[in-house]
């Protein structure tokens, strides 16, 4: 990876440079030379600060560099990879810097408090021995935007320890917690491309499982900072209060930093193994809530339409369910019963009845007493009435039988004989005679039917046959 920010000679005086990557006619029209008003800062190790200006701009090899005040130091994001990722191989010498690095950014950021300055460590450096112009322990603050230009087209598009949620004091501790969980834990707490959204979510291993011997009080303001952008977790600990605590335990009276051994324990084996065994089942259940939580999340549109599909096809198969247990049946009807209350339906155009009393015979008078049924219901909401326009033949007998009768329809006259069969085989017959009076007739047909009956599956007597003949 080329460095676009670096130490180099300009007017054989050695300057820190910005490397923008851009020839002179973009870096006019992209407006980059504003850049050379935007400020930078220099904290030092006692409190007092300076502000870092730009010096000028010059041509390198086609690519235009911003330079100022040379700054001797160490970006503090190169410090910081320089961590091994495997815990139990950590260079402790790696770690020893990163973390004194760290501890003099934590003590520069809270020197400058509200003042705006770079968030992104690779925008920081830090000046970690006494051999520098520069006291040990000051920080240089890039400025921002020029910083960011440089550090994009290196290919650190992505900044891995700030979240974009936070602002102020609450920004600064965020980052602190990261890095810390990063050197002391030997690996970064959000290493997944999602970051942004596990930084929003606190999708992490906590700090005391990550690093079990690791100081409490300390590992306790790390999970504090890193809680930070998540709303519903977030602690009463402000970025303020997180960034002073933390600087009581890695600072000593004398304002020394500490080192990295003292933070750490010894455990013993049965608690380690404990500690073991809770990080796996947080693992465990970490995994399963965010692969749940983000499929519900990308596939929002598909779990609806399923769900409206589900409960669609829930209530199709409840109202059928509902409909059988309300379906009209012969139960407890003996045969004679369901042969009288066959002609009773009939007269009455309840076909529904008829429905239930015919199994497999002929549908002739269920299809008529359905298309009366159909006039009838018609000819009731055209005239607006709920007055029957056909009257039952055997209401008509019952109430003198004066023809003509346009508008009589049903069976008079009926007579149920039993012909044969036996109900303990299951199989009967029946022969009924009976008068048909129909509308706009002022005579009644003279009917004889045979008809045989069967029990079904629930035991309910049907009609299977009727055979018809008229006289």
């Amino acid at each position: 990876m080329q460095q676009r920010i670096l130490i180099a000679d300009v007017e054989n005086k050695p300057s820190i440079c910005f490397d923008t990557g851009l020839d002179p006619r973009s870096f006019a029209r992209t407006k980059m030379s504003q850049s050379l008003i935007e400020p930078g800062y220099i904290v030092n190790p006692d409190g007092s600060h300076e502000v870092w200006k730009p010096a000028g701009v010059y041509d390198n090899n086609g690519s235009m560099r911003v330079f100022g005040q040379l700054f001797q130091g160490k970006r503090l994001d190169l410090l910081l990879e320089q961590v091994d990722s495997t815990i139990g191989n950590i260079s402790e010498a790696a770690q020893q810097t990163a973390l004194q690095a760290v501890t003099c950014w934590i003590r520069a950021k809270m020197f400058l408090g509200e003042t705006r300055s770079a968030l992104n460590p690779g925008a920081a450096f830090v000046t970690c021995d006494d051999k520098a112009d520069n006291p040990k322990g000051s920080v240089f603050f890039a400025p921002e935007n020029l910083s960011n230009r440089c550090l994009f087209i290196e290919g650190s598009q992505m900044d891995r320890y700030n979240c974009p949620d936070l602002a102020g004091m609450d920004i600064a501790a965020f980052c602190a917690g990261v890095m810390l969980y990063k050197i002391l834990t030997g690996s970064h707490p959000y290493p997944t491309p999602e970051i942004y959204q596990d930084m929003r979510e606190g999708n992490f291993l906590p700090a005391h499982l990550a690093a079990p011997a690791l100081n409490e009080k300390l590992s306790s303001l790390i999970q504090s900072a890193l809680l930070l952008p998540v709303a519903n977790k977030r602690t009463t600990k402000n970025g303020t209060d997180i960034l002073s605590g933390i600087l009581e335990i890695l600072m000593d009276k004398a304002n020394t930093e500490t080192a990295v051994q003292p933070l750490f324990i010894n455990l013993p084996a049965e608690k380690k193994e404990l500690r073991e065994k809770e990080k796996k089942l947080f693992l465990f259940k970490q995994n399963v809530t965010v692969k749940t939580r983000r499929f519900a999340a990308n596939h929002k549109y598909l779990l609806i339409g399923a769900s409206v599909g589900f409960f669609f096809l829930l209530f199709v198969v409840l109202s059928t369910a509902k409909g059988f247990s309300q379906r009209l049946t012969t139960e407890g009807m003996t045969p004679e019963q369901v042969v009288s209350a066959y002609y009773d339906a009939f007269s009455s155009l309840n076909h529904m009845f008829m429905e239930a009393c015919i199994q497999g015979a002929d549908r002739t008078d269920i299809n008529v007493a359905a298309t009366f049924y159909a006039i009838v219901k018609q000819r009731q909401a055209y005239e607006m009435t709920n007055a029957p326009s056909i009257i039952q033949a055997k209401v008509w007998k019952a109430t003198g039988g004066e023809l003509p009768a346009p508008n009589v329809f049903g069976v008079t006259d009926l007579d149920v004989e039993f012909a044969g069969g036996s109900e303990d085989n299951g199989l009967v017959v029946y022969r009924t005679n009976y008068l048909l009076w129909s509308p706009d007739e002022n005579y009644a047909r003279n009917r004889s039917d045979v008809l045989t009956l069967k029990r079904d599956k629930r035991k309910n007597w049907r009609i299977v046959e009727l055979l018809r003949s008229e006289k």
